[in-house]
Order: structure tokens, then C-alpha cells, then sequence
């Protein structure tokens, strides 16, 4: 009798979000596949769990597969966690997962956290459609067609992960190729530091540098330009400097210049005219 492959979720950030289900799996398993072990050894310490770990992450799962699918085949039972959240989502899993379905074995999912999906709950953007993307190529060719995708898809929202060395590049990044778009940043999910900074990007990448604790954790970042196409059609130009001006306390020529930097998808001749016109009105 073939054994079953468990996939189970583990917590992002506090523990007590690790179910009764998750943890008697860890227990009565045959042995567990750790992402990390360094990692899963404290979460095994806390819940008392005693079992056996194999390091299994995306550096040897190709290699260490064929045996894996072999000890499921002689009948044993092998549970499956990645470092945090839901193995297989941006993270190892999907080869063994494969292999154990082309081969027939039963593969259990053991639910619980997953960053993308309480980033989701919690971001107020549109959930009826969602992409997943991952993390954000580093490699500026890549990158370019990661952004091309979101500017073009018709999906409401898009996701995507960053490092909290890059979110202020990202953010500024795709605040050049979509102005204007409204995006919700997660960050420290469960945690002590969480936190959910939702609006316009230009204003979000301002609330982030000033925020001293921007540089912990790992980012899930929410992305709806649909949003900023109904605001574009709804909204005049002269109601953008209005807002500007009230918003920052300055001057209509520093409005001007804030609306033009900000709304890349409207012309520097149509915000001029719009300035005038203002003028004329506050006269």
C-alpha cells in the first residue's frame, strides 16, 4: 500500500495560527520534508513535536525527488513544509507534488497560512479576479515584462512579492510605469509590526519612507489599475490640483508639478490648461 504526501501550511508569523490538524500531522508522519531545518526545528520545539526532518528546498528537490517518490511508493507517509505559509507558493513543493501525482500517490493538502491570500483579505483592493506573480525579477529585462503584464491584463488585481531592501524601488518603479494605480502594501503579516498601507502608490511610497520599521519582513504588494482608470475618467484635472493643493499646502504652480508627476497617463498641455482655468475660477 502506497503511503500519502501531506502538504502542510505552517505560520507565517505567530504560531498560534498553526491548527491541531498541522500539528498532529508533523507528529504521527513518518518523516518530515523542512524547507529549512534550521527554521522548522523551532516550530517543532514550540508544539513538542518530535519527528524526523530531511532538508528539502529548491537547491536539491530535483535530485532528492526519485528517492522521495520511491519511500511514498514502499508505503510511508511524508509531510511536506516550506519555512512559512503554504509550501509550493513561491516556494519548493510543485516537482515532488507532480511526480507524486504522475505516480498516483495520494496528496493531502493540510490548509492554514498563506501570505497571498491574507494580504488579499485584508488589502480592500477588487478579489473577484487575481493573478499571482511571485517575487519580482530582479533582472531589469524581466522585470520590464513582469510590469507590462500587470498594465495590460484584464485581471482586477495582481500580487506580487518584494524584499524589503527592494519595496521602495519597486514601488517607485511601478509608480513610473503606472501612475496613478491604487495598490495595498502587506507587510509582517501576523506579526507585531504588521501592517496594510493602502492607497494612490505615490502616496503609499511616501507613508513607507516614513516608516522606521520598512525594513522587516518580506512585502506582499496588492496591485489595481482598474481602479485608476475609473478615478481618471471620473475625476477632472482641475479637482487633481484641488486635492494636491490641499493635501501638500502648496503653491498651484507645486500642485501642477506634483499632478504632472504623478499622472503620467495625462498630458503636460491638458494639466496647463487645467491650471488656467482654475485660475480664472479663484480669481
Amino acid at each position: 500500500m502506497m503511503g500519502t504526501l501531506f502538504v502542510v501550511a505552517t505560520p507565517i508569523g505567530n504560531l498560534n495560527d498553526f491548527s491541531k490538524r498541522a500539528c498532529e500531522t508533523l507528529q504521527t508522519c513518518d518523516f518530515i520534508l523542512a524547507e529549512d531545518t534550521r527554521q522548522t526545528i523551532k516550530l517543532l520545539n514550540h508544539f513538542k513535536i518530535k519527528n524526523k526532518m530531511v532538508s528539502y528546498h529548491k537547491f536539491n528537490e530535483t535530485k532528492k525527488t526519485p528517492q522521495i517518490i520511491d519511500d511514498l511508493k514502499n508505503g510511508k507517509n511524508i509531510a511536506l513544509v516550506s519555512d512559512a505559509g503554504t509550501p509550493c507558493i513561491s516556494d519548493p513543493g510543485y516537482i515532488l507534488v507532480k511526480k507524486a501525482r504522475e505516480n498516483e500517490i495520494e496528496v493531502i493538502g493540510i490548509p492554514g497560512c498563506s501570505a497571498v491570500i491574507t494580504a488579499l483579505s485584508i488589502g480592500g483592493v477588487d478579489t473577484s479576479s487575481f493573478t499571482f506573480y511571485g517575487f519580482v525579477p530582479t533582472e531589469k529585462k524581466q522585470q520590464k515584462e513582469l510590469f507590462e503584464k500587470i498594465k495590460t491584463s484584464d485581471v482586477k488585481t495582481k500580487v506580487v512579492y518584494e524584499s524589503p531592501k527592494r519595496i521602495i524601488k519597486l514601488l517607485e518603479e511601478l509608480g513610473k510605469e503606472i501612475p496613478g494605480c491604487v495598490v495595498s502594501v502587506c507587510s509582517e503579516l501576523t506579526k507585531i509590526h504588521e501592517k496594510c498601507i493602502y492607497g494612490k502608490i505615490s502616496d503609499v511610497i511616501k507613508k513607507i519612507k516614513q516608516d522606521s520599521n520598512a525594513n522587516k519582513g518580506e512585502y506582499v504588494i496588492l496591485i489595481n489599475n482598474s481602479a485608476m482608470d475609473n478615478n481618471t475618467k471620473d475625476i477632472s484635472i482641475e479637482a487633481l490640483i484641488i486635492d494636491d493643493l490641499v493635501k501638500n499646502n502648496c503653491s498651484i504652480k507645486d500642485a501642477i508639478n506634483h499632478v504632472n508627476e504623478e499622472n503620467k497617463n495625462i498630458s503636460k498641455k491638458e494639466i496647463y490648461n487645467a491650471s488656467l482655468r482654475l485660475k480664472q475660477i479663484l480669481k
